[in-house]
């Protein structure tokens, strides 16, 4: 795809619709004896949300499954809606935009797997992680340099709000030498 596309593109994003098994986490289940699911998520994600937050965009989780580690964390970051428990995330993309009022080209999705395959092709801005299966890296207009779970949010963050131009405005305070 030729950067002009891209960058025509990215300006009209205002929402990540995420993924949540295989993007935000490395896609391991892990069940603790008393039946609990343990989630593990990457800081550098949560610090890449809030600088989107920052920017004055919004975020949102579709999720095939459900758990109260989502719910708590998208809580701590803003995330909102959370959609979980949903097998056809067209349905859940298409209830998405009802509740933020936005078209699909005003949203990027992050995807792993098959069932965000037809997200990742309605969207404006397609996105798959690393270590994506081949259909949803077919399927995306950039694929992160590091798998889900492990900054892969971040990692399109940075990439998305560079192409905005938005990316040296954000950081400025991080990266212009003063110390906090």
């Amino acid at each position: 795809m030729q950067t002009l596309d891209l960058v025509s593109r990215a300006l009209t994003i205002e929402l990540l619709l995420l993924d949540v098994d295989g993007v935000l986490t490395d896609g391991s289940v892990v069940y603790i004896d008393d039946g609990r699911e343990l989630k593990r998520f990457h800081v550098r994600d949560g610090s890449g949300l809030k600088l989107w937050r920052a920017a004055g965009k919004r975020a949102a989780i579709v999720s095939g499954r459900s758990s109260h580690a989502v719910e708590r964390r998208a809580a701590e970051l803003g995330i909102c809606p959370v959609l979980q428990g949903r097998d056809d995330k067209i349905v859940a993309f298409e209830e998405v935009l009802t509740l933020t009022g936005l078209k699909p080209e005003q949203v990027c999705a992050i995807g792993d797997d098959l069932p965000d395959v037809p997200v990742l092709r309605r969207c404006g801005l397609a996105i798959a992680v690393a270590d994506a299966c081949r259909e949803a890296r077919d399927a995306a207009h950039y694929v992160t340099a590091v798998p889900g779970g492990r900054g892969a949010v971040r990692d399109a963050i940075e990439w998305l709000l560079k192409l905005q131009g938005r990316w040296d405005e954000l950081t400025a305070r991080y990266t212009n030498g003063q110390r906090q």
